[in-house]
């Protein structure tokens, strides 16, 4: 008997491998079990190419009316794709467009599995990575700059009057760029760092650059430390759990560390680097989960990995191929337990947490994909191909 659904979950296809696994996913594992009720959008980039990236868009809008979406691995274009796919413009990131209209904060946690130790021997528990998600070097504007030159920062206030700075008198050619930030934004990315840090009951640290950029790193610094005082210290101190603010670099080094076990919360490429850092310290990148919280509360649940462009060319020749599907198989149980929890659903709750269950104990009974293979350390393992893992994670899902 297939679990129902009431409410559809929003559904974004995507690219290459990834694009292959997700539809080997819902027909090994999530179509025979559930009667899955989605709203569909395909976010490959040909289609992209088709709606001028207008998909992307009502793809977020719909994330916002259902509270819930599931989305797959996509290409963000750089000059050889644009050849590769024939496009007619490097079309943005899926993820930054989708980011920037819900304005939320990505949660990054590495998945733990017995006989995949991690490079730093202390790390006992896992490093959640939050990444705020709008503005800096995403919605950048830059341009390149002959010699001679001169770049100023202006700034034209309601009334009409102009702030000027000196960015840089070019002697030769160079580079300029323009960031920016606003404070709802990073007073939303704030809130979600503490409440998801009350939620997890576990340390938030915030780590940025204010002795350099003693405007821009120091607002976030003040903006975080504002909020915290006025509506979560108490809370805090209830719960046993601390917050404080530390510089980057400093973070770094503490993290290193530690045994874990706590929440880092960083600027937008600041998150984007050390998410993926942290996801292969602890063993691979494709052992790790990705949810991004809307101010709102709707969440997208995702892989933080990319499209596996190189086994997807494999898979083309007809060659076999060994792809790690776990974070893939986390977003869909992710967003599946979320959808099950916001309609009181306890049965899709349930496979959620059997899903999970049944994919970890399949890699720790020594079957696994051939990453995972060549770090692992159990004596009886064996590497399966990427139908094959699956098939072994929906007979032990079978048994449960």
């Amino acid at each position: 008997m297939k679990i129902k659904m009431t409410t559809p979950l929003v559904e974004m296809d995507g690219d290459e491998m990834t694009r292959i696994i997700w539809k080997l996913i819902k027909d090994i594992i999530i179509l025979p079990n559930i009667d899955l009720k989605s709203e569909y959008y395909d976010l490959g980039l040909e289609n992209r190419e088709k709606t001028g990236d207008q998909v992307t868009k009502d793809a977020a809008e719909a994330n916002k009316k259902y509270g819930v979406a599931v989305k797959c691995a996509t290409i963000t274009p750089n000059a050889d794709r644009v050849k590769e796919y024939s496009l007619t413009k490097m079309w943005p990131s899926p993820n930054g467009t989708i980011r920037a209209i819900l304005d939320g904060t990505v949660f990054r946690t590495p998945i733990l599995v017995k006989g995949l130790v991690p490079y730093v021997p202390n790390w006992r528990k896992p490093i959640t990575i939050a990444r705020h998600a709008y503005g800096d070097i995403y919605k950048n504007s830059e341009m390149t700059v002959p010699a001679g030159s001169k770049a100023e920062l202006v700034v034209t206030a309601p009334d009409g009057t102009e702030t000027r700075q000196l960015i840089h008198d070019f002697k030769g050619n160079g580079i300029v760029q323009g960031v920016h930030n606003t404070d709802e934004s990073i007073g939303n990315f704030a809130a979600s760092c503490f409440e998801f840090a009350l939620y997890k009951k576990e340390d938030l640290w915030f780590a940025a650059k204010d002795t350099i950029s003693k405007k821009y790193d120091h607002r976030f610094k003040d903006i975080f430390n504002e909020i915290y005082e006025d509506a979560y210290r108490a809370k805090f101190e209830k719960a046993g759990i601390t917050f404080f603010y530390t510089l980057i670099d400093d973070a770094v080094a503490r993290a290193v560390r530690s045994e874990g076990g706590f929440i880092w919360a960083c600027k937008n490429y600041d998150g984007d680097v050390f998410s993926d850092l942290i996801a292969t310290a602890y063993g691979s990148l494709a052992m790790m989960t990705s949810v991004l919280v809307s101010p709102s509360g709707a969440c997208e649940y995702e892989a933080a990995h990319g499209t596996v462009q190189r086994h997807y060319y494999k898979y083309l020749k007809g060659e076999k191929t060994s792809t790690n599907s776990v974070a893939t198989i986390f977003a869909w149980s992710g967003a599946l337990r979320k959808r099950g929890e916001l309609d009181g659903n306890s049965e899709l709750v349930s496979f959620a947490d059997r899903l999970e269950s049944a994919t970890l104990g399949t890699i720790e009974e020594g079957e696994m994909t051939k990453d995972l293979y060549l770090v692992s350390t159990l004596e009886n393992k064996k590497a399966l191909g990427t139908e094959e893992f699956l098939e072994a994670i929906a007979g032990r899902l079978a048994q449960s």
